[in-house]
């Protein structure tokens, strides 16, 4: 091989590292080393009232205070918590960033092929961010495929997955990185509302006189049934001891 395609074989290398630094799967700490090292890592996506770390830097919500209660029945008494985004944690599992996640992720099938998760422990419904008033007058996710006004979503939620099986166009979905930007997404009209959980949107609308929840809101219904989500404790595949213990 010449030096040119030596040079060219390398850089095309280094490139793929740096853009998919997850792609590969780490080995998780079992129970027993996380024991040892007398610490466990734990994420949330930084969202009111899943899981989410206050000004002062404590962990608060349903998941971290459940969370915390169980450590120290394992006998772990300190715990490192990472916020990321809500898409970041899977793959911030299977690359071992942290041990466990505490977001109430909701328990989906495509996501128990990559990951291991613990019972239920929340169960929440659907709702609507909308501009206050709600000028548009939506009260449900069908409304969007009904119409074409725009509905945001955050990236690697399930909402994505519902609007789609409700007929809603990829061309009307506006995906945000995380639930602080919904409240100027949707004031500013860049989406007509914000498609999420009921509590996370009721817990946004207490942030900002220019949104509200959509009221009388209707749960979207797929394959006749009404979509509930349930929720629980997220582990990497290797770590079902863990796992088992929570």
């Amino acid at each position: 091989m010449s030096l040119k395609k030596s040079r060219l074989a390398l850089t095309l290398a280094f490139g793929m590292a740096i853009a998919t630094p997850w792609a590969a799967t780490a080995q998780a700490a079992s129970l027993e080393e996380i024991k040892q090292r007398g610490q466990i890592r734990i994420a949330v996506a930084n969202e009111i009232p899943y899981g989410y770390v206050d000004l002062s830097g404590e962990a608060k919500g349903a998941g971290p205070d459940v969370a915390r209660q169980i450590m120290k029945q394992l006998g772990i008494d300190k715990i490192e918590w990472i916020t990321t985004s809500f898409s970041s944690l899977i793959p911030g599992l299977r690359a071992d960033h942290f041990d466990m996640v505490a977001a109430e992720m909701a328990i989906l099938p495509e996501r128990c092929k990559q990951v291991l998760f613990s019972e239920p422990n929340t169960s929440y419904g659907e709702g609507l961010l909308v501009a206050k008033g709600n000028p548009q007058d939506v009260h449900s996710y069908q409304d969007f495929a009904e119409s074409d006004q725009k509905v945001a979503i955050m990236a690697g939620a399930d909402q994505l997955e519902m609007l789609q099986a409700l007929g809603v166009p990829d061309n009307r979905m506006v995906t945000i990185s995380n639930n602080a930007d919904a409240i100027s997404t949707v004031s500013t009209g860049r989406a007509t509302a914000y498609a999420a959980t009921s509590l996370t949107v009721s817990e946004l609308a207490k942030q900002s006189d220019r949104v509200e929840a959509a009221a009388n809101f209707t749960d979207p219904v797929i394959n006749g049934e009404p979509v509930r989500s349930w929720g629980g404790f997220t582990f990497a595949q290797e770590s079902e001891d863990l796992r088992n213990a929570v």
